[in-house]
This record gives C-alpha cells, structure tokens and sequence, in this order.
C-alpha cells in the first residue's frame, strides 16, 4: 500500500483504520469477525490502526490489541487518552480529564489491554480545558523519553492549543473530522497544522455514510445509531445535501468509481500528509474503500467540486457535542 509521512517524520498506510464501530458499548459479539477483518487490512498492506481506551470503555483496545499481537513489528498503533475514565473501574464518568496523573494512569491501561510495550501515536482526544496544554503535552513528552510513546497526537483541537502544545512536545498529527461536507478545518485548523508540519488524519472521511450514496431520505436511525441525534442527518438536510452525493457520484462515473472513493480521493488529493481514518465491519466494504488509492482526481474534477460551492445544510454533531471541538 502506497504510504504517506505524517509530522514528525511518522510514516503510515496513506489510509487508516478505526475500530471505533466494533462492537456496541463494552460488548463485542462480533470480536471474531473484527480480528479477521484487522488481519486480512494488514495482509492488503495497511500499516495504521485507530482505537481509543473511551471505546467500550476499554473492550475496543483489548480487540485491536489481539487482533494485531501476531504482526506487532509490520504495524503502527494510535490510541487516544483524555475522557474522564475510571482507571479501576472503566467507568465513564463524563466529561475530559487530562491531569498529568491520569494520563499516567491511562497509558498503564492502555498498554496492557494492548499488548504492547509502547504505543505509537498517543492521541490526547479532547481538549481539557482544566488542564494547561503545556501540563498535558510534558506529560507525553515524558512518556515519549521513557519509552511509553514514540509520537503525539492531537483530536479536534483548536489552533491555539495545537500551537501552545506544539511548543513543548512537537505534535505528530491531528485527527479531526475533514470531508467533503465537513470543511470547516480549512479556515484555520488546516494552514496552522501546515505550517508546524503536523499530519492530519481525518476521521469520518465518508460522512458517517451520506457520501457513500447509501443513504438517503427514505434512511431511518434507530435510537442506538449516533446519526439519528445528529442536524446533518434529519429529513430536510437530507433532501438538501442530496445534492453534494449526486455530484461525487457523476464525478465517479467518470473514473469508475464509487462515490465513497471519490470522497477519499479527494481528501488524498488535498495535501500530501492527509491520511484518511475510515471505520468499516465489511470486508468488501474495507477492499471498497482502499479502492481509493487507485482513482486520481485531476484538476477538472477538483475544480468542477469547488466552482460547485455546495453549501452543506445542519451541524456535524449536537451542540454538546460540539462544544468539546476546536477548543
């Protein structure tokens, strides 16, 4: 699989995987299927693999950790620490916790569930804002001289803290939420990052689904699906939104390629440190999504998106939600 260099001189798959889905809260009645579907992403070349301890809390990366013990030299690990979890218990108690004592505590856990000796890219997930980010990036530069950690990373952070982070410990890579009908990062977040030399690693890249093309008005949520509480997602900004998927999707046909394709596509085609994080429990979805890496946007199709000016209708996530990014 073609590779990409992230800040920091981190090299990865030029796409990622995240586990994030695997599993409904602390269960996992498909671990199975999971730990298949890691092992055959590897054998296909990918390298970079996404978890978090808040996922379950604690059962994603105990998956991941199995699924990848046999191939521990071929692959790159990110986890991610910040929310304010029980260390004992693995109760989330809501709300960030990134004091110094707990982001100790936190790796522990992490390594162990694991399997590992040292994870690669620590991710702090939210911003605390209770903690000066110059306590919390110290702390994993400490990590990083012991031996805990090889990189730093950053999730949905704000410029100011990406740069008062970036002073004390240099940030590898920042995942926050970047696609095609999420472009708010280019403001600001995206020259900032490149400025410092910091990769970015987007997550939700297909839109959680709408720029598949596989959902559409008729879709419904069910109360345990995220999207069913989310503005982008109601009846109308569906209908008006609609318009963005037919776009991508004659731009596909173009290149014989699905719209889900040209949505990662176009991300690769932004910058060279952007590495796509896409989530999927299918492994034709997986092989669907790769696919990407062979369809080349060239200047006519990236003009024709841009000159379409498509202006994308409801926010991204609750405003609860929202208020913990770009802090």
């Amino acid at each position: 699989m073609i590779k990409r260099t992230l800040g920091q001189g981190l090299e990865v798959s030029a796409l990622s995987l995240g586990a994030m889905g695997y599993g409904k809260a602390r269960e996992l009645p498909d671990r199975a299927d999971m730990i298949d579907l890691i092992r055959t992403a590897v054998e296909h070349g990918m390298d970079f693999f996404d978890t978090a301890e808040v996922y379950g809390p604690w059962t994603n990366e105990e998956m991941v950790g199995e699924a990848l013990a046999p191939v521990r030299d071929k692959v790159k690990i990110a986890t991610k620490f910040g929310w304010d979890i029980d260390q004992e218990t693995g109760e989330h108690r809501g709300g960030v916790n990134s004091k110094p004592a707990q982001i100790r505590r936190a790796i522990e856990g992490s390594l162990k569930r694991l399997r590992i000796d040292h994870i690669d890219l620590y991710y702090q997930h939210r911003v605390d804002p209770g903690v000066p980010m110059e306590d919390v990036a110290g702390t994993v530069g400490e990590l990083i001289a012991e031996g805990k950690v090889r990189w730093f990373g950053m999730s949905e952070a704000g410029a100011q803290s990406i740069r008062r982070a970036h002073a004390v410990q240099p940030v590898a890579a920042l995942q926050s939420e970047y696609s095609l009908w999420t472009r708010e990062p280019e403001a600001e977040v995206i020259p900032t990052i490149e400025e410092l030399g910091i990769g970015l690693v987007p997550f939700s890249p297909l839109g959680k689904g709408f720029l598949t093309g596989k959902i559409d008005v008729n879709t419904t949520f069910d109360n345990s699906d995220i999207r069913a509480g989310i503005p982008r997602f109601s009846e109308e900004a569906r209908i008006a939104n609609q318009k963005l998927v037919d776009l991508i999707r004659q731009i596909g046909e173009k290149h014989r390629a699905t719209p889900a394709q040209v949505a990662l596509a176009w991300l690769l085609a932004q910058k060279p440190w952007i590495v796509p994080l896409f989530g999927t429990r299918k492994l034709e979805r997986f092989e669907e999504n790769i696919g990407a890496l062979n369809v080349t946007l060239d200047k006519v199709d990236l003009d024709e998106i841009a000159q379409a000016n498509i202006i994308i209708q409801g926010a991204r996530y609750p405003d609860a939600m929202l208020r913990r990014s770009g802090l």
